[in-house]
């Protein structure tokens, strides 16, 4: 096998995993067809005293969070690159990702607990809007580069872009979705996760950190977008909302 060979297996294997984990996350939450679940049910009954199942899930939800945080920050990326080759830096943040996203999936603990329940004409609307959530989200991922987000193009699937130090392309993307939130895969996933007739305890928990994290994770990605387009981007951000269409940013008029 090639070392070109080798690399585009790698980055294949890392895309199928990104595939298989919306799948998998996509079951889990809705509650059907994967075991465990999101929410305790007599299919899927609670394991573990609640206290122990907080806990278990409190730690698999922070070990995604330091995973996706600390490997995409640039002295991260920079230490990684004396030890692997640039065609795979992407590929193998996005494994390292599948990998906690699996854990998550298996060890999850659920527990008793039921914050709302609606049913008739609302729940159908809300599951509309959930998969609304995972179909924009999906749509946000190829609004700019799907080959690029997921390590395929570095790794030679797709024709080369010139590339950014970072090793993502360099230019800045404000048509299509982009031109309505600045970050349409965190709106979709938040949709996602929020957007269900039925919200357990252990579900709330979910959405609640996710969304956190998301808050997080825009706080440090905008920083580094700033430092990379300087003027440009800010010029972007106070047209454009960062979640939210109705959320207009105010614009001062010299």
């Amino acid at each position: 096998m090639t070392r070109r060979h080798a690399y585009l297996l790698v980055s294949g294997v890392a895309w199928g995993g990104f595939l298989l984990v919306i799948a998998w996350t996509a079951a889990f939450l809705a509650g059907v067809v994967v075991d465990p679940t999101v929410d305790a049910s007599l299919r899927h009954p609670q394991r573990l005293p609640t206290a122990g199942a907080v806990g278990v899930d409190v730690g698999l939800l922070l070990l995604f969070a330091v995973q996706h945080s600390v490997m995409a920050r640039r002295p991260v990326k920079e230490r990684l690159r004396r030890w692997l080759p640039a065609e795979l830096e992407r590929a193998t943040y996005v494994l390292a990702t599948d990998a906690c996203l699996v854990l998550l999936l298996l060890l999850w603990q659920p527990w008793d607990g039921q914050v709302w329940l609606v049913e008739g004409p609302l729940a159908t609307v809300l599951w509309v809007l959930c998969a609304a959530g995972w179909l924009l989200a999906i749509v946000a991922t190829n609004a700019v580069d799907h080959l690029e987000l997921v390590g395929l193009r570095q790794a030679g699937w797709g024709r080369r872009h010139h590339l950014a130090g970072d090793g993502s392309t360099s230019s800045l993307h404000v048509t299509g979705l982009y031109a309505v939130v600045r970050h349409p895969l965190m709106t979709g996933l938040l949709l996602a996760f929020w957007a269900t007739p039925r919200m357990s305890a252990p579900h709330l928990l979910f959405a609640t950190a996710t969304t956190a994290y998301v808050a997080v994770g825009i706080h440090f990605e905008e920083r580094d977008l700033r430092r990379t387009f300087g003027r440009a981007y800010a010029d972007y951000a106070a047209r454009v909302p960062a979640l939210l269409p109705i959320l207009r940013p105010r614009v001062t008029r010299p």
